[in-house]
């Protein structure tokens, strides 16, 4: 005796309805018009329906590819590998930029998507998953520990759970390029065992990064360099909106010296190219540069890691091309037509602008000692210029630090005094007598008289005093 053993099929809700309309046209004896136009199909289609049920059953409509995996799924091996690559080469990069990353150095082409689901399923989350997501996955954890009797496991639980982080709040874009710049430093471990500042500025109205520079602190240097950058490459901004820190903010101290008084310097400049400087305590309010920190500090350390960049030189050259594809990833394309830059200045005019001033006096020896050397003034002729003890002046180290002495409305070059004479006109027989060499000297056109540099002074250190 023969037993058939019947199998429960179960179907798709299209193709049980599929089953239900075949079924009571063949039991019935009904109309295929009217079941062609309920099924949406043919008649020819329905008579090839009729024909597998009355061979197959309820089973002719269980589809082809049920139970098959798909030909693009990833086999355990493969996720396998994605997971060990991710851990043990990407572990500090967020889902988006690992995908990038596998595809430009290891050749595996995966979405977003597909990654996050296969690290999830491990409990590894993105260095930037939002607070909703980490507040799920925290819950599933702890579910786990509490289901989970080995202590060992409760531990790898325990280490898996993660701490919530806050978020920035939003604010409306400027309408037009260059309208406001956003401007800040951000201290962390960027590259190598030792954290380092970056400094940047942002526009606020395309979220284009328009200047970027390292250095070990947060420093004039930097801001300078990032000024530099924008001054070369776009022009005179309209505004700069920073925070009112360290650079920005007037610090009293018992013995402050002007150059020491790093918002008078910067403030000085900008106030010879017509940059308009406001300042905030608020990090919401610049939203726009705090936000692309958070991007930068999730891409770049990955970046200069796999670049092997290791030294504040090298880290400075590739922020250039890092930079650049920042911009074409986030940046909006940006609207020449709607751009309130003013044309670059010359170089010459950046050069001397971006500078550090300081105060000194001319001793007994008709020299200026600055920064424990003692230089000579020398005119556009290469000659010496001598003037009396007491005589008061501000020292002007330009961009590319060349040093210069501005007194009486008038300008000098300063050359370093050496120790000792590098050759003797007693006993070096090829020594040869040099005529002065002419120097390029800069006019009074800029604006290096002490009186408008300490009539700025005053006025930022009353308006600093007055708002304190």
């Amino acid at each position: 005796m023969r037993i058939l053993l019947m199998r429960k099929v179960t179907l798709t809700l299209d193709a049980q309805e599929k089953y239900e309309v075949i079924k009571r046209l063949v039991d019935e004896h009904g109309n295929k018009q009217s079941a062609a136009l309920k099924i949406g199909c043919t008649i020819r289609h329905i008579n090839r329906l009729i024909k597998k049920y009355k061979k197959e059953g309820k089973s002719a409509f269980i589809h082809g590819n049920t139970g098959r995996k798909p030909i693009h799924t990833l086999s355990d091996e493969q996720k396998t590998g994605i997971i060990a690559l991710y851990n043990n080469k990407y572990w500090d990069a967020n889902f988006t930029h690992c995908c990038e990353l596998m595809e430009k150095h290891d050749s595996i082409k995966i979405s977003p998507s597909t990654l996050r689901r296969i690290l999830y399923a491990e409990f590894i989350l993105s260095p930037r998953a939002t607070r909703k997501t980490r507040k799920q996955m925290n819950k599933i954890l702890r579910q786990l520990q509490k289901e989970t009797k080995s202590k060992k496991k409760q531990a790898l639980i325990e280490a898996s759970i993660i701490a919530i982080e806050d978020a920035h709040s939003r604010r409306p874009r400027c309408a037009y390029f260059g309208e406001m710049l956003q401007m800040d430093a951000s201290v962390h471990l960027w590259f190598g065992d030792k954290k380092t500042h970056l400094h940047i500025a942002i526009d606020d109205s395309t979220g284009t990064i328009v200047g970027a520079y390292f250095d070990e602190q947060e420093t004039l240097k930097g801001y300078y360099h990032v000024l530099n950058q924008i001054l070369c490459t776009y022009g005179i901004p309209n505004m700069l909106y920073t925070d009112n820190r360290t650079v920005f903010e007037y610090k009293k101290k018992s013995k402050a010296t002007v150059e020491d008084d790093t918002y008078t310097q910067f403030s000085y400049a900008c106030k010879q190219l017509g940059i308009e400087i406001k300042t905030t305590s608020i990090a919401q309010a610049k939203g726009r540069v705090e936000r692309a920190f958070q991007t930068l500090q999730s891409r770049l350390p990955v970046e200069l890691r796999l670049a092997g960049i290791s030294t504040l030189n090298e880290a400075n050259v590739f922020l250039n091309s890092h930079i650049k594809e920042y911009n074409t990833k986030f940046a909006l394309r940006i609207n020449h037509n709607k751009s309130v830059f003013i044309p670059q200045p010359d170089y010459n005019t950046i050069n001397q602008t971006l500078a550090v001033i300081s105060e000194r006096t001319v001793d007994n020896g008709h020299c200026i000692r600055y920064n424990n050397k003692f230089y000579r003034t020398m005119d556009s002729r290469g000659l010496q210029v001598h003037y009396h003890k007491g005589v008061k002046g501000l020292v002007i180290k330009t961009f590319n630090e060349e040093l210069l002495f501005s007194t009486n409305d008038k300008v000098y070059a300063l050359d370093e005094i050496p120790l000792h004479e590098h050759k003797s006109k007693n006993f070096d027989i090829d020594i040869t007598s040099e005529k002065p060499k002419k120097r390029n000297i800069p006019s009074m056109k800029h604006p290096w008289r002490s009186e408008s540099f300490w009539k700025h002074s005053s006025y930022t250190l009353h308006s600093r005093e007055r708002t304190a």
